[in-house]
C-alpha cells in the first residue's frame, strides 16, 4: 500500500527578494512528499504563493533565475509622486503575462493573500477576486510602491500588521502547519562563492538606481546629499526592523508544527537578481528543519 501524503497548510512570511526562500521551501515539502493544499501569504510570499496556487511556479522560476541587476532596475517604473518611490505596475504587468490573469477563487489551491487596510488600521484576508490585485495590494510597500484601492480601502503590504500570516490557516484541516520565517535571526551567512564573484559585475542597485535618479536629490540639514534610492533602502530596512518583532509575536502566539527560519541579513530587500541562491537556503533549510517529522 502506499503510504498517504501529510497535507500541509503553508505560511509564507514576507521579506523582500529573501521571499525567494520560499521557492526552495515549496520544492523540499514536494520531493519529501508533502502535499500542500492551503496557502497563506504575505507581502513577498503572496506572490510566491498565489504563482504556486495557479500552478506556474516553475514558469515564474525559470524567469527570477535569470534577472539580473540590469533587469531588476528596468522592472521598477519611478512615479515621481508624493504617493510613493514606483508605481509598482511594470512588475505586476509583466508577471500576469508569465503566469495569466487568474480568480483566487479558480485555483487549484486554496490561497489567502493578506494586505493591510490603512482606513481600518488591521489585516485584510484576499481570497477571492483577481489574483494580481491581491498581490499588488499585498506588496504594496508604504512609500516605495503605490497603495491599492480596493472595495473602499486603501490597502498596503500586509507585513506592517503580519509578516507571517498563520491566523488564515487556524480552521484547516491539514496535517500540519509549516511557516517560513524570513526574519530569522541574524547569521554568519556566506553567499557561495559564484554569487560572491558577480556581485561588482555591473555596480550595485543603489548605483543604478542613483544614476536614473541624478538630478531628483534633495540636501538635509547637514548638507549632505540624499537619493531618493538610499531613502527607499532606508525604508525597507526600518520595516524589516518592525517586522520581525511582530514575526516574532506571531509565533509565539500561533505556534505552528515547524517554522523554517531564514537569516534576515542572507540578502537586502531589493537584491532580487539572487533568486537562485534564496531559493537555494530556503530548500536547504527546509530539508533540515523536517527531517525530524520524517
Amino acid at each position: 500500500m502506499t503510504e498517504r501524503k501529510k497535507t500541509v497548510s503553508l505560511v509564507l512570511g514576507s521579506g523582500g527578494a529573501r521571499g525567494h526562500a520560499h521557492i526552495g521551501v515549496i520544492r523540499a515539502l514536494e520531493e519529501m512528499n508533502f502535499e500542500i493544499l492551503n496557502i497563506a501569504g504575505t507581502s513577498m510570499g503572496s506572490v510566491i504563493g498565489g504563482i504556486y496556487a495557479a500552478d506556474e511556479l516553475g514558469t515564474y522560476t525559470d524567469w527570477a533565475y535569470k534577472l539580473d541587476k540590469g533587469d531588476v532596475v528596468r522592472l521598477l517604473d519611478f512615479s515621481f509622486s508624493w504617493q510613493s518611490i514606483f508605481k509598482g505596475e511594470r512588475i505586476i504587468k509583466v508577471l500576469k503575462e508569465l503566469v495569466g490573469d487568474r480568480k483566487i477563487e479558480e485555483l487549484g489551491k486554496r490561497f489567502t493573500a493578506v494586505a493591510t487596510s490603512l482606513d481600518d488600521q488591521r489585516e485584510i484576508w484576499l481570497n477571492s477576486g483577481p489574483l494580481f490585485t491581491a498581490i499588488k495590494a499585498s506588496t504594496a510597500v508604504p512609500g516605495v510602491f503605490a497603495p491599492v484601492e480596493l472595495n473602499g480601502r486603501t490597502l498596503v503590504d500586509g507585513g506592517l500588521v503580519n509578516p507571517i500570516p498563520i491566523a488564515p490557516t487556524l480552521n484547516d484541516s491539514t496535517d500540519l502547519t509549516i511557516a517560513v520565517n524570513l526574519a530569522g535571526l541574524v547569521e554568519d551567512y556566506e553567499p557561495p562563492e559564484d554569487v560572491e564573484a558577480k556581485k561588482d559585475d555591473e555596480g550595485s542597485y543603489r548605483e543604478r538606481i542613483s544614476e536614473f535618479l541624478s538630478g531628483l536629490r534633495e540636501k538635509d540639514d547637514s548638507g549632505d546629499t540624499l537619493r531618493e534610492s538610499d531613502a527607499a533602502d532606508l525604508l525597507v530596512k526600518s520595516i524589516d526592523v518592525m517586522q520581525g518583532s511582530i514575526a516574532r509575536l506571531k509565533l509565539a502566539a500561533y505556534a505552528p508544527d515547524k517554522t523554517i527560519e531564514i537569516p534576515r541579513n542572507a540578502c537586502s530587500f531589493f537584491e532580487f537578481h539572487r533568486a537562485e541562491e534564496m531559493a537555494n537556503l530556503g530548500y536547504e533549510r527546509t530539508i533540515k528543519a523536517l527531517k525530524t517529522i520524517l
